[in-house]
């Protein structure tokens, strides 16, 4: 049983056909075809079944799946095992939500790849809804993400890497015009979307935006269009340079910073040298 053969099956499911696997790996279709006759030839069983252009997973495909997954998740564990040395190398992916990749990581991306230039690293946004199972597929080593104290993820090994807090702006020059007390905020599936909608239970007299990202939000608040709850590490500088202006509040606002592992995961030298550093 051949690993590129395994790999191809795992792909075509991935992707959805022979054809979208052959772009993604590189191979010619009558490759991918090989791969798969190959395979089943092997199991002495159908993987997939092919209806026109439409396939679908056998039940013995569908059984079959998971290993194929976790024999080359361990191919690839044994390599980066064997390569490893004093210094991190190879490949390092990893998740981290919208306002970190744009306001506290750079920085820490820059020190990181200084240290460890042989590290190919990859940063993937997160999916919220579906974080655990992007850590249990090994789309991501680990995730880098905002949310609050309370947060207790199921099959997730979480760690607190910084202490931050909501801080409610508005722009330092107010804008003229005569426009409703507005909050301008984030998407409901934004994990401390829960701590602004407490403070507004409390001043039921703003109207409400949504706007999709905290960059959106945070240039709509300098305009003069609302004020907006927003972590305070995205926006220390503008308010020390005097383009926003900070309200204190007086209900909850704690908010962390954490890293998040699938508790079954096995923390590579690249994976432990990139949370060192995010903690220094």
């Amino acid at each position: 049983m051949e690993l590129r053969h395994l790999v191809t099956f795992e792909t075509i499911v991935e992707k959805g056909g022979f054809k979208k696997a052959a772009d993604e790996l590189g191979y010619a279709q009558s490759s991918i075809t090989a791969h798969i006759k190959a395979l089943e030839e092997e199991l002495g069983y159908p993987l997939f079944d092919r209806m026109g252009k439409t396939i679908t997973l056998t039940e013995t495909g569908r059984r079959f799946l998971p290993y194929a997954a976790e024999i080359i998740k361990l191919y690839a564990k044994s390599k980066q095992t064997i390569q490893e040395d004093d210094h991190p190398a190879g490949f390092l992916s990893i998740g981290a939500s919208e306002s970190l990749m744009i306001y506290w990581l750079p920085e820490k991306i820059r020190q990181f790849m200084e240290f460890y230039p042989k590290v190919e690293l990859t940063l993937k946004s997160i999916d919220y809804e579906n974080l655990s199972g992007q850590l249990k597929k090994g789309d991501i080593d680990a995730a880098i993400l905002v949310d609050t104290p309370d947060w207790q993820p199921k099959d997730l090994t979480i760690e607190k890497i910084k202490e931050d807090r909501l801080t409610l702006v508005e722009a330092a020059r107010p804008s003229a015009s005569r426009i409703a007390e507005t909050m301008l905020v984030t998407e409901y599936t934004c994990s401390w979307r829960p701590l602004i909608e407490e403070y507004l239970r409390k001043e039921a007299a703003y109207a409400k935006i949504e706007l999709p990202s905290i960059e959106a939000i945070k240039q709509c608040v300098l305009s003069g269009l609302g004020k907006a709850m927003l972590p305070s590490f995205t926006v220390n500088n503008e308010v020390k340079n005097g383009e926003l202006a900070a309200i204190p509040i007086s209900t909850r606002n704690e908010i962390g910073i954490y890293t998040a592992f699938h508790k079954d995961k096995w923390r590579s030298r690249n994976l432990q040298a990139f949370l060192s550093l995010l903690s220094d």
